[in-house]
């Protein structure tokens, strides 16, 4: 079967063609000053299942994906702070403990959504020479220019620029959407930026045009390109990430190399509380690591992302997560009946109607809508439903197995039934010492007993 996808880039949906046998797929990852926000790891889950759904369909993939640790202002057209910088501030700490810090903190979040580990994170501040050689090859041919604060990318020399964004012949006027500073056009820039004066930095290096740290959109291209070559297959990230930093990076990465950067550009939409989005900048601030604490299993906002497509908003509530918890708890114990009954069960065309959702640009909601079909109808196959998980990453198997292990009732050797029946009798008779020993004995021989109202449990130690 073809995979489709939507390529945010022609607008429409295509058939994915890759370039070679291993597919090149780049994901932004990401900025290591503070926790990933659920927000943030809805485009991670979209982009596990994008990289689950090529593997099950036979082919390898090569993932990159970056970690931001410098260059990130908080103001995405190169105004304010650094983000690395003002996390240290914070919390008080160097702004290298800081990414080290939620550099792990993202990896455990990456671990309890089963996301699968990319091939490389490749880490800006460790590609320093590689971003200051792309901006030399840019300033070599003709699109780069100096201000007092860095050195820009003159959007003005290409003429797609914001192809993808589609910016051709929008007028952007400055005050309004960009503060302008020196900037010779609204939509220019920032591929290298100076360390202020009379401010001292904790990430800085030496630049053949001065002391400073990279432009945030300049660490993907060089990265990319480097891993993955130019072009590669698919490009992916939020949807928040076409109109600057996507936009910038095939301005950049294009202009220098002549060729287009990716073939397939993927983007997820937002994760919505109420009206707004999920930021890091807003009271709607909710972390894995909170869901843990309320006695949420995160696989079940795993569970809650896959039932609405990556390219619809998904409103956030935790009315709604709650359902999904419970919808996926159902889920752990439909799948358990099933391997109990799999020897009854007949199949029906339900592997080929799976995978044309899966492959019909990821369409997961219609993928579980057929398959809790087949499971209510009794026309899946355990091991089917083993298969689909290579997708939906819901570690079905392992639940089951959990469940199976809680409802397996121990067998009690003779000689402990044996020994309970001595120390009831013992206590009908009011024998208190003989009932004490025998329980003694029993706990000895690994065994503990529980007197209720039920009558004598026995349990193993």
């Amino acid at each position: 079967m073809t995979i489709r996808f939507y390529n945010t880039l022609n607008r429409k949906i295509e058939d994915f063609k890759p370039i070679k046998k291993t597919i090149g797929l780049y994901t932004c990852g990401p900025t290591v000053y503070n926790y990933a926000h659920l927000g943030n790891l809805r485009a991670f889950i979209f982009e596990d299942v994008l990289k689950r759904v090529l593997l099950y369909s036979g082919q390898k993939v090569k993932h990159i994906m970056n970690i931001t640790d410098v260059g990130h202002l908080v103001g995405d057209t190169d105004t304010g702070e650094d983000k690395m910088e003002k996390g240290a501030a914070r919390e008080g700490k160097t702004a290298w403990d800081i990414a080290e810090f939620y550099t792990k903190a993202f990896f455990n979040d990456l671990n309890e959504l089963n996301i699968l580990s990319a091939t490389k994170y490749p880490k800006a501040t460790d590609h320093i020479e590689e971003q200051i050689a792309l901006i030399k090859k840019l300033e070599k041919k003709g699109f780069t220019y100096k201000t007092s604060d860095g050195i820009y990318f003159d959007t003005s020399k290409l003429k797609d620029y914001g192809k993808m964004a589609l910016l051709a012949g929008q007028k952007l006027e400055a005050g309004a959407r960009v503060d302008m500073g020196e900037k010779k056009n609204p939509t220019d820039f920032a591929l290298w930026k100076f360390s202020p004066k009379n401010t001292e930095r904790q990430m800085e290096w030496g630049s053949p045009w001065g002391i400073g740290f990279p432009g945030w959109h300049i660490e993907c291209s060089a990265m990319a390109a480097k891993y993955l070559g130019q072009p590669f297959d698919i490009h992916c990230g939020g949807v928040d990430h076409i109109q600057i930093h996507h936009t910038n990076e095939i301005a950049q990465s294009e202009a220098a190399e002549g060729k287009q950067l990716a073939n397939y550009w993927l983007h997820s939409e937002f994760l919505v509380l109420g009206k707004d989005k999920m930021a890091k900048s807003g009271s709607n601030f909710i972390t894995i690591s909170a869901l843990k604490e309320k006695g949420i299993n995160p696989l079940a906002y795993r569970y809650f992302v896959l039932q609405t497509h990556y390219r619809k908003q998904l409103a956030f509530s935790f009315e709604a997560l709650q359902a999904a918890e419970t919808g996926l708890k159902n889920l752990y114990q439909t799948a358990a009946k099933i391997k109990r009954n799999s020897s009854v069960i007949k199949e029906e065309k339900i592997i080929e109607e799976v995978e044309n959702e899966f492959y019909n640009d990821l369409n997961l909601p219609a993928a579980l809508g057929l398959i809790w079909e087949a499971l209510k109808s009794l026309k899946i196959n355990y091991k089917t439903l083993l298969k689909f998980d290579e997708v939906l990453g819901l570690d079905i198997d392992e639940n089951v197995k959990k469940i199976e292990n809680s409802n397996k009732v121990q067998a009690i050797p003779e000689e402990i039934k044996n020994l309970v029946l001595k120390r009831d009798e013992a206590r009908r008779n009011k024998n208190w010492q003989d009932s004490d020993i025998l329980r003694d004995k029993l706990e000895d021989l690994g065994y503990q007993v529980e007197d209720s109202k039920d009558g004598t449990k026995v349990r193993k130690l």
